[in-house]
């Protein structure tokens, strides 16, 4: 089994490769934009560095979202370009999920795990999962307010992560039950690879033509500037 993971959820891109359920390689970039500028030349490196061709991969994993719309965007498009050229198998992963993959091994049975990415303003894409992975809540976009997450912080312990946590941390921080992580947790191909290895076992695939990346939101552009009339 040798699978290729690409994750462009949040501001820069995460590649990694698994063979047999071992990781040969993972590289991660976080610079501006580039998920559009150099992912296609993080696969090539990372595959041709490890000794293989694109044309050995199994299947490509591609971390579906919630996050950036143009990371996302990039993100599947590339992902469904290579499973087109290489009649490779598509394998779509719920970014939150591959973050607290990240996070559940250091901690007890007894915490929950909730991902947060940053969504503008007081808003955040979440989700809560205990340790072994099972949704307790589903993901959605929160609107963090000081009653937000109140109904399983009542009776469970609850690590927060991710970029948004810093949003919630004022609200929550005096809640004995509510615990931060100080290290910044991002998603990585890593982690999306490693689900991915179970996906491919259990033969869950993607329909190449008509997947989509998870936005959770409509895309709202900027407003256009109107150009000053001359004078």
């Amino acid at each position: 089994m040798l699978l290729l993971s690409i994750d462009t959820s949040t501001r820069g891109c995460s590649v990694s490769l698994h063979h047999d359920a071992g990781l040969l390689a993972d590289y991660e970039l976080y610079t501006d934009r580039s998920s559009s500028a150099m992912l296609t030349t993080l696969i090539s490196s990372t595959v041709e560095h490890s000794g293989f061709k694109l044309q050995d991969l199994d299947a490509v994993v591609i971390a579906k979202g919630p996050g950036s719309y143009t990371g996302l965007r990039v993100g599947v498009s590339t992902a469904k370009g290579l499973c087109y050229a290489l009649d490779k198998p598509l394998i779509a992963i719920n970014t939150l999920e591959a973050m607290a993959l990240q996070v559940s091994p250091f901690f007890s049975k007894d915490f929950l795990f909730c991902s947060m990415i940053d969504a503008r303003r007081m808003e955040v894409y979440a989700s809560v999962f205990n340790s072994d992975l099972d949704i307790i809540e589903p993901t959605k976009a929160v609107i963090l307010q000081e009653d937000s997450f109140e109904n399983i912080l009542k009776s469970n312990k609850v690590v927060f992560f991710g970029d948004g946590a810093a949003k919630c941390k004022p609200l929550f921080e005096q809640n004995p039950n509510a615990f931060f992580i100080s290290t910044e947790i991002r998603p990585s191909a890593k982690t999306v690879g490693m689900l991915g290895i179970k996906a491919f076992e259990k033969g869950v695939f993607e329909d190449i033509v008509t997947f989509e990346p998870y936005y959770l939101k409509d895309f709202m552009a900027p407003p256009t500037r109107k150009a000053t009339p001359a004078v």
